[in-house]
């Protein structure tokens, strides 16, 4: 599967495109391509945008960093995923953006931005619901850290990326990759690199999860999203925009 191909996969979790559509996509997210490595900004907070930033291939990141150095992860980005799709509406970025892997992108501009969703309703609705359900992953990830314990936070963190990554196709089986590092899930999850390794000891010791050369084993998913208390629905990944669907 190309790099092309992901974002449609995200979409059509809402919206079944039509050929065409996804002519426009491919068309759009060729034109400028960047490749950046691993731990690398993509763009930094007070920076002007002027770009939507398309993740082809590879982990990045949100973030939020303190004067002191602190940061707070504020989400991840896989294959398919965009960063920001309003971003033009800002005058300089609140918040920053880096690589977790080595990362290609592809770099929207406004006016194409502005050209697809004109040319394309179902795109547009289907950006639509893209954009809700970042929303939804955020308002997700403050219920986490305000009231999920660190063993709850970890297994809800591991249910999210799986499931994530299962709807464009980058499972195999019951594994998936996964490169973050203990610091970064620290980072994610509100707790310190101590306390993750711990709990995730403790995942491992309970027979739910190994990680090992950067992939991520689930042994038994129902389980750990039992113990996550994860529910999948503030993902939409339920086709909610059926009654557009393209016919071809």
């Amino acid at each position: 599967m190309g790099p092309w191909n992901f974002l449609t996969l995200h979409l059509s979790a809402f919206v079944r495109l039509s050929s065409a559509d996804r002519e426009i996509l491919t068309k759009a997210l060729r034109k400028r391509v960047r490749v950046l490595p691993p731990r690398q900004d993509i763009i930094r907070e007070g920076d002007r945008p002027r770009f939507v930033n398309v993740i082809l291939d590879g982990w990045a990141q949100r973030y939020k960093q303190l004067a002191d150095g602190r940061r707070q992860i504020l989400s991840f980005f896989i294959p398919g995923d965009l960063c920001d799709a309003n971003v033009f509406i800002l005058k300089e970025m609140d918040h920053s953006l880096s690589t977790v892997t080595s990362v290609n992108l592809a770099e929207i501009s406004q006016y194409e931005f502005q050209e697809i969703i004109e040319n394309s309703p179902r795109i547009a609705q289907a950006l639509w619901w893209s954009e809700l359900v970042t929303v939804a992953i955020q308002r997700e990830w403050t219920t986490s850290i305000g009231q999920r314990t660190a063993y709850e936070r970890i297994a809800h963190l591991f249910c999210e990326m799986f499931v994530r990554l299962r709807t464009i196709g980058r499972t195999d089986g019951h594994s998936c990759e996964f490169p973050l590092t203990q610091s970064e899930i620290a980072d994610a999850t509100g707790l310190t690199q101590v306390h993750v390794n711990r709990t995730i000891q403790e995942l491992r010791r309970d027979q739910l999860i190994e990680l090992r050369n950067r992939r991520l084993l689930v042994f038994d998913l129902d389980r750990l999203m039992s113990v996550a208390l994860f529910n999948p629905n503030y993902l939409h990944l339920d086709h909610e925009g059926a009654h557009i669907d393209a016919n071809d």
